[in-house]
């Protein structure tokens, strides 16, 4: 099914500062893993602030960096390339990278137009790597988030080689500030879900960082 830009990202303008500061990485295991299986030339999709992309330069991996957001894309540390484009339209040559990868950014593409676009850029043989992070077990954040939320979660189930980590969160609000779920909410309700979630303080949240390694042509079949 081909589906079009979800009208809430331009949301993640307005967050960006409070995405890169209170957004988890992913987990050092999970990057591992996926270092250990991609080559050496790397595009970062739908990058964001660059939360994989520096895991994977820090690495040894040559990361290049594609984000359509400027105030995302601003973020993105020094010394990573980075660069304005969507995943419609990448701004790369033919056959350029070894392996695409996607963090937390799948569900926002035109599936169809972002598939035949990746293919292009991937050298042959190259893989696409989806990871993302999710809260698990769900714990007090996410019984406030639930009760606020402007539209249920994107993503669909996880798929892929589970890694856990902790990650901790100074103040909740920021956390709660880049849900786009939140962002997306008038003024008036967007100031009553935070302080719902001020009022939880900050602490410790466990997540597991899903990597899940494909072939372009296995992407939609089951158990491939």
């Amino acid at each position: 099914m081909t589906r079009g830009p979800h009208p809430a990202a331009p949301s993640f303008a307005r967050v960006a500062e409070a995405y890169e500061r209170a957004r988890p990485g992913y987990a050092p295991e999970g990057v591992a893993y996926l270092t250990a299986r991609v080559g050496p030339e790397v595009l970062d999709l739908g990058a964001g602030t660059g939360k994989l992309a520096r895991q994977l330069a820090a690495a040894g991996v040559h990361v290049v960096a594609v984000e359509p957001l400027a105030e995302l894309r601003a973020l993105i540390p020094a010394g990573i390339e980075a660069l304005a484009g969507t995943a419609e339209a990448i701004p790369l040559p033919d056959a350029s990278v070894d392996a695409v990868t996607v963090a937390q950014a799948f569900h926002w593409f035109d599936e169809e137009r972002a598939l035949g676009e990746i293919q292009r850029v991937l050298r042959p043989g190259g893989l696409l790597a989806l990871v993302s992070n999710r809260r698990e077990p769900p714990g007090a954040f996410d019984e406030v988030l639930a009760r606020h939320r402007a539209h249920p979660p994107l993503e669909g189930p996880p798929r892929g080689e589970a890694f856990p980590h902790l990650h901790r969160v100074d103040s909740f609000v920021h956390l709660a500030a880049s849900e786009t779920s939140i962002a997306t909410l008038d003024e008036e309700k967007r100031a009553a879900a935070l302080a719902d979630f001020e009022r939880l303080g900050g602490g410790e949240l466990r997540y597991v960082t899903y990597v899940h390694i494909v072939q372009l042509g296995c992407l939609r079949q089951p158990g491939c």
